[in-house]
């Protein structure tokens, strides 16, 4: 172990000592089988399909092949040290119309997943929404309508009322802004639409149907835990002169005000309303419901963003620039572990959020097997350590952080990206569906145990 290992190791005594370790997936990036035992096509099977609109033509029609292969990967998150898999449940697999009848078959999947993690000492976190909307929904208007909220509610009522009594934390919904801005905005990911007025709408309903999602949860189950997952990334002007200053102000309105204020219960940025000239189908009710009261708040973090200001863009007007310098990883992002710990502190300092998961927070890197089948990943594992120390460092400034959860278990889909971009802590060969841990994975279970060892020690 280097010296520099050593000082990471020492500085992770700030994590308590049920701190909560953990890895994570997505349904649609790892489950392949999209068309077995009663699952309908999702948004984003037709976006895979779609000529040009991912790298490589790739699909998740296979992806991990999880679907098969779940008793293997169950050994693989022991074998990694994690006491908890954050994981997602695929909405057309449960429910392949959007609302209506229950797929037996689908939540009969879940339910078994649920007791091998059980059965293996893996505490289950379930994300009821990471992306993949049932075409079918999309076909009627998708987030873009008030139905598709109440269509979520319902489906969040049937799951838990099957898991809840052995799911105890459960997600409503994943990086809804990726959702809202790049799926309906940029038309980077499903469904493929540039229009702001039915982004900013697909953001409100988005937010309802979280709402009604929390009440939905609760009703079904009295001990639930319940939170939602924002991408955030702090926000820097490119230099000093007012017009990037401004850039910034709206950038972070947009990155990151608009999904936090409303969620705890301070509206919606009226500056960012007015930057987006769109008018919110707000009801009467509806703000208290999308400010329904959490036990806790996932933040996934991978890059800050520098901005310099763009009179001639989109909104929020704002380009992002790089780092003269900088670290990147293979998605060309800026490797700044410092803003992990910045965001955590806003959290906690600005909007008084009582607990918080680092939900998702991993790199990707151009891994190669070496000829003994090796995967060594040396960037990954400093990446890992560095962001832990800065969750330790929030720790010791009062961060009331819970949990970590690496990104991710395994390679896999990366949606847009195909399957050129590696964030695993396991290696697939997607050829042939072995799976190898790397250098990154025995680290990560490394740091658990140290974790523990100390975490054990009598007070001195």
């Amino acid at each position: 172990m280097t010296s520099t290992e050593r000082q990471y190791v020492s500085d992770l005594t700030a994590l308590p000592a049920d701190f909560t370790w953990g890895v994570a997936t997505a349904a649609y990036q790892i489950e392949g089988a999209v068309a077995e035992d009663g699952r309908s096509p999702s948004i984003w099977d037709t976006f895979s399909h779609t000529p040009g609109k991912v790298d490589g033509g790739d699909t998740g029609d296979i992806a991990c092949d999880h679907y098969h292969r779940v008793p293997e990967d169950i050994g693989l998150i022991k074998q990694l040290g994690a006491d908890a898999y954050r994981f997602s449940v695929a909405w057309p697999r449960v429910v392949p119309g959007g609302d209506g009848p229950v797929n037996k078959a689908g939540l009969d999947f879940y339910d078994r997943l649920v007791d091998g993690l059980l059965e293996a000492g893996v505490t289950p976190f379930a994300t009821l929404y990471h992306w993949d909307l049932p075409q079918v929904l999309q076909d009627r208007g998708g987030w873009t309508v008030r139905e598709t909220s109440e269509h979520f509610a319902a489906y969040a009522s049937q799951v838990v009322e099957r898991l809840g009594d052995r799911v105890k934390d459960w997600a409503t919904l994943n990086e809804p802004l990726c959702s809202a801005w790049i799926g309906h905005l940029e038309g980077r990911m499903a469904p493929g639409l540039t229009d702001l007025t039915a982004a900013v709408r697909a953001s409100y309903h988005l937010h309802l149907g979280h709402g009604l999602a929390v009440q939905a949860i609760r009703a079904a189950s009295s001990g639930a835990r319940v939170g939602i997952v924002n991408n955030l990334s702090p926000i820097e002007p490119a230099s000093v002169s007012e017009a990037d200053l401004a850039a910034a102000r709206r950038a972070d309105g947009h990155i990151n005000r608009w999904w936090l204020d409303p969620i705890l219960g301070r509206g919606y940025p009226q500056d960012m309303v007015e930057e987006y000239g769109v008018e919110l189908p707000v009801r009467e009710g509806d703000l208290e419901t999308i400010a329904a009261p959490l036990d806790w708040l996932g933040i996934n973090y991978y890059f800050r963003q520098i901005v310099t200001a763009d009179p001639d863009g989109t909104a929020p007007h704002a380009r992002q620039v790089s780092v003269p310098g900088a670290r990147l990883t293979h998605m060309d992002w800026e490797v700044h572990a410092e803003g992990l710990e910045q965001l955590l502190l806003r959290l906690t300092e600005e909007y008084g959020v009582q607990r918080i998961y680092v939900t998702e927070n991993g790199s990707a890197y151009e891994d190669v097997v070496a000829a003994d089948g090796s995967v060594h990943d040396p960037e990954r594992v400093r990446y890992l350590e560095e962001h832990l120390a800065a969750c330790a460092r929030a720790v010791g400034k009062g961060a009331p952080l819970a949990g970590y959860f690496a990104w991710s278990l395994l390679d896999n889909f990366e949606w847009a990206y195909g399957y050129d971009k590696r964030f695993g802590l396991v290696h697939v060969d997607y050829a042939t569906q072995r799976r190898t841990v790397k250098s990154s994975g025995l680290r990560y279970a490394e740091l658990v145990r140290e974790h523990a060892a100390r975490s054990a020690r009598p007070a001195a």
